[in-house]
């Protein structure tokens, strides 16, 4: 059998009919939002700040389904544009009120958790999985909110030899094109799911 990394990705901009801070909260909850990805089954909090692992299930090329393992860090951070004046200040001497004020945006990351803070993974599990997705949040006025999401997603699996008949080079990108059409198809669908249960939502 051959080993066999898929990479998809994903991408796309959404307006959310709601002010900032809603969004920013909204958006920041990891198992809300994920228990509308079709290939998600469920999402646990790890004895750590801001760390979840993801099960997922998914086909390989062969329709056959699998369950994938996602060890995720979540980082949050202020965006904020400052004037000259304030520039050069020290950012712990800045009061909440002036963060706020020159608060323009805010950045959620989810990266792979470092190999350093691992936790005990399930008795059965087949694959693990790497994520990495930027999603960054603007306010445009005072009830809408810009969204720009960026997501990439690596899953090794295995390949039995029927499907050793076609060069691997063929295999490796048919496969990744594939995962890119199951990501943006399970991003559109989520911010689709995500609509009924938070309020309006408009793709760019």
């Amino acid at each position: 059998m051959l080993e066999m990394t898929a990479t998809g990705k994903s991408k796309g901009q959404w307006v959310f009919y709601r002010n900032f801070d809603d969004t920013v909260d909204y958006l920041s909850d990891q198992p809300r939002i994920l228990a509308f990805n079709p290939f998600c089954r469920k999402v646990e909090s790890l004895d750590q700040d801001d760390a979840y692992r993801w099960h997922f299930r998914v086909t390989d090329p062969q329709n056959n389904p699998f369950d994938v393992i996602f060890n995720i860090q979540q980082e949050s951070e202020i965006l904020v544009d400052l004037p000259d004046e304030v520039a050069s200040m020290d950012p712990e001497e800045m009061s909440d009120e002036m963060i706020r004020q020159f608060t323009v945006g805010r950045k959620i990351t989810w990266r792979p958790l470092p190999a350093s803070k691992t936790f005990a993974m399930p008795e059965k599990y087949l694959f693990e999985g790497k994520v990495s997705a930027e999603m960054l949040i603007a306010p445009m006025q005072p009830e809408r909110t810009r969204v720009d999401f960026d997501l990439k997603v690596n899953v090794k699996f295995l390949l039995y030899p029927a499907f050793r008949i076609v060069p691997e080079k063929v295999v490796r990108t048919m496969v990744s094109t594939g995962m890119t059409v199951i990501m943006q198809t399970a991003t559109n669908h989520m911010f689709q799911k995500i609509s009924k249960d938070f309020g309006k939502i408009r793709k760019l």
